[in-house]
């Protein structure tokens, strides 16, 4: 696997509603399109380790910052943001905009985390732009999903959940654990007004995220992203605007499966990753049969090996691409 490979162009793409959109190529100019969907969301491009996993000689690598987080302007967070010109819908647009602004035809889609969730949703509103699929982490975003990783889990870690739903029940909007979705009050707590709230309501998030994703990571470790407060807030705005309205997915990904017919695809998923079980990802290659499912047994939300499993996927990708024209 290439150790580091090096951006080679970069830009700002005024998207429309005030919106200027980040983005970066790497690898052959004339190799095969592929883009990156980061996770979140407001997860951001970060450093761009997405970028060594593709073969920079065989791939020309795109990422984006999506709307309202990372390089892309203005964020979430800013006095004023209008959280709801910042859906999928919208997110989804902002893909074709960028696939046309690069003079891309059709592409090879990633996505991790969040972003796969990103990624099926492209690919079900654009089947004729998407080659293929890769997908690590694989989640879905509907109302199982979201209410797994915010109730369900706190079976498996009750002292952090008991943490986050003690601090909502605290903050004076009302919300009592066992009526109403913890999701909904803290989505509540990111838009409020008085930014001591907000900062108090990211860092109680922070510490629930740092504890779901943690099997299969060597134990619980503090991200050192949240060490930001700007982050800490725009992560925990983004992500619990768009859980708390089920990813803006109607209807939800595995009701249009029949939309994928065609596209080739992997799905990479650890089976010790409790913030996303694998019964999902197992229920979404069962309903589409052009995909491969890899499980990595010690894997959680992420991992060494299924680094390398992604890197190896898109490989194989590459060499279905070289060998002859696809079914789309």
């Amino acid at each position: 696997m290439v150790d580091s490979v090096e951006v080679r162009a970069s830009g700002l793409l005024a998207i429309g509603d005030g919106h200027e959109v980040y983005w970066e190529e790497s690898g052959s100019a004339d190799g095969i399109p592929a883009v990156y969907l980061h996770g979140g969301p407001g997860g951001g491009l970060g450093a761009g380790a997405y970028r060594n996993k593709f073969d920079p000689a065989r791939f020309r690598i795109i990422g984006f910052d999506q709307r309202g987080c990372g390089r892309s302007a203005p964020h979430a967070t800013a006095p004023g943001y209008d959280l709801s010109k910042n859906t999928t819908p919208d997110l989804i647009d902002d893909i074709e905009r960028i696939r046309e602004h690069l003079h891309v035809d059709r592409w090879l889609v990633n996505g991790a985390s969040w972003g796969s969730t990103l990624a099926l949703a492209y690919a079900q509103a654009h089947p004729a732009r998407v080659r293929g699929i890769v997908l690590v982490a694989v989640t879905t975003t509907d109302r199982f999903a979201v209410d797994w990783i915010t109730e369900t889990v706190s079976a498996i870690y009750p002292e952090a959940w008991d943490r986050l739903a003690t601090h909502a029940e605290q903050a004076g909007i009302g919300y009592r654990r066992g009526d109403g979705r913890i999701i909904e009050a803290y989505a509540q707590l990111m838009t409020h007004e008085d930014p001591a709230v907000r900062d108090r309501a990211a860092r109680a998030w922070a510490d629930w995220e740092d504890h779901h994703i943690s099997i299969g990571s060597g134990g619980v470790q503090r991200n050192p992203r949240w060490e930001d407060a700007e982050f800490r807030e725009l992560f925990a705005t983004l992500v619990t605007h768009y859980w708390a309205h089920d990813g803006f997915l109607t209807p939800p990904i595995l009701e249009r499966m029949d939309r994928l017919h065609g596209i080739p695809a992997t799905l990479i998923h650890g089976r010790r990753d409790v913030s996303s079980p694998s019964g999902l990802v197992w229920r979404l290659h069962r309903a589409w049969p052009d995909s491969e499912l890899i499980i990595d047994e010690g894997g959680g939300h992420g991992g060494t090996a299924m680094g390398q499993a992604w890197h190896a996927a898109n490989t194989r990708h590459a060499d279905r691409l070289d060998a002859g024209p696809s079914i789309r």
